[in-house]
């Protein structure tokens, strides 16, 4: 971005916006959605329907002082051989609530997944190949810590049927690492790397971060450099997200260590031209794919879709969610499981669907839902033809327009009737063109991350 754009920029940068995995967000959820609902909404699915595969592990073996993520560190074997069985039996509880059982995507997350080790992996995959049908699944991937891959683990996702690795590079210089507890030389990824693709795992994913603790500019393009050096199949570039009103660990971080408005756009922007002098297709807001991925395919395409993964190519008709505190959606709605172990577990001893928040979807959602996504996905959305024809009426979004009009005089997006384009300047700003059709963003009062 020219120093010219940058100053206006600036005010842009350092307003919140919810990341837009979903909508309504997460801060929306309540208790009205609980276990009947679910079991009711599950029963409602069809048997023609696809499903996607969401399973949550959420321990780690130590917790690095950026995560955001639900996990816990645990160093002993019991809780792992506990968390294993328990989700063995939800998954008999799940299953036996629908009757679908078509499986097209299947994805570990965590946490660290691979932390249960090979013979926990391998017991569960062979009880969701008991209970579903895996026959159309086209990817089946796991979130990995590189540090924690050997030549033994490998082989075992290999035998469970992995064929897509996410691997949590986040930076790859010394005193970043140091200052976010997560202690990872290049050397160790590169190790990590040799071993999947020695069993045939070809698909993998790098996540690198921006905006993390005394990281500057210089950092995030040698972590880029040095990644794009060991030839992935996929990146994605994540903005640190520091809130440490909710993830409490995060005040070990020291706040003015980190970098401000300016440097993280400037980091952002950085990072993309890295990746893109290397051959990656930019793919949506923070995504980046080789020419012959499957991602940068369905972005060309226009097929790209959203979820809780972030981007991805799953079109599956629902996501159902394993393990505790995981998010599935349905065509009624979301559901969370249990945010905590504890809870999680008794719901399923008890023989009951650990669901205990979510939100019922109405006409309104649904709309604002898809028209976000594409906006997202697309970089330009009708919302009027979507309006139209839901409603009848063109002008039912129009509640959209005054925010849209104020980011069109920033230069971020073009509005052209009913009808907003993301300008390649304005699309670091995605999430605040987004917000525009967000009604829960207007009337509640949820705090969120940095819109860059």
């Amino acid at each position: 971005m020219s120093p010219a754009a940058l100053s206006p920029s600036l005010i842009l940068a350092e307003r919140s916006a919810p990341r837009y995995t979903s909508y309504p967000t997460a801060p929306h959820f309540s208790g009205a959605v609980d276990a009947g609902v679910a079991r009711h909404w599950l029963g409602e699915l069809p048997t023609s329907a696809s499903l996607s595969l969401y399973l949550h592990v959420p321990y780690c073996t130590a917790i690095c002082t950026y995560c955001g993520c639900n996990t816990k560190a645990v160093r002993r074997s019991d809780p792992l051989d506990a968390y294993t069985e328990t989700l063995l039996d939800e998954i008999d509880l799940v299953s036996a609530a629908t009757p679908a059982r078509r499986v097209t995507h299947i994805h570990w997350g965590g946490g660290t997944p691979s932390l249960l080790g090979p013979d926990r992996l391998l017991r569960i995959a062979e009880r969701l190949a008991a209970r579903f049908d895996l026959s159309a699944v086209a990817e089946h991937a796991i979130e990995l810590d590189p540090r924690t891959v050997d030549a033994a683990l490998a082989a075992g996702l290999a035998r469970m049927g992995v064929n897509r690795a996410s691997l949590g590079v986040q930076d790859l210089n010394a005193h970043v690492q140091a200052a976010i507890g997560r202690m990872q030389p290049l050397e160790v990824v590169a190790r990590c790397v040799a071993h999947l693709r020695a069993v045939g795992i070809e698909a993998i994913n790098f996540d690198l971060m921006y905006g993390l603790p005394r990281q500057s500019v210089e950092d995030v393009i040698r972590s880029a450099s040095l990644s794009a050096d060991l030839s992935p199949s996929r990146f994605a570039i994540f903005g640190y997200a520091h809130v440490p009103w909710f993830k409490t660990h995060q005040r070990l971080i020291d706040q003015a260590t980190l970098p401000g408005a300016a440097e993280r756009l400037q980091q952002s922007e950085a990072a993309r031209a890295a990746l893109q002098e290397r051959g990656f297709e930019a793919v949506g807001l923070d995504h980046f794919a080789r020419p012959d991925d499957p991602m940068a395919a369905a972005a060309r395409e226009g097929t790209l879709k959203r979820n809780f993964q972030g981007y991805t190519t799953d079109r599956a008709d629902a996501l159902l969610g394993l393990g505790a505190s995981s998010i599935g959606r349905l065509p009624k709605g979301y559901m969370q499981n249990a945010p905590d172990v504890g809870g999680w577990r008794k719901a399923v001893e008890a023989g009951s669907l650990p669901v205990t928040r979510g939100v019922a979807l109405s006409v309104d959602d649904h709309v604002r839902s898809d028209v976000i996504e594409r906006l997202m996905c697309g970089f330009a959305v009708d919302f009027g033809a979507a309006a139209e024809a839901a409603y009848g009426r063109c002008e039912a979004l129009d509640d959209a327009i005054p925010h849209l009009r104020s980011l069109d005089r920033d230069g971020v997006v073009r509005v052209e009737g009913r009808t907003v384009t993301m300008t390649p300047e304005g699309r670091p700003f995605m999430r605040l063109a987004a917000s525009a059709f967000d009604a829960y963003l207007r009337a509640g009062a949820a705090r969120h991350s940095a819109a860059v």
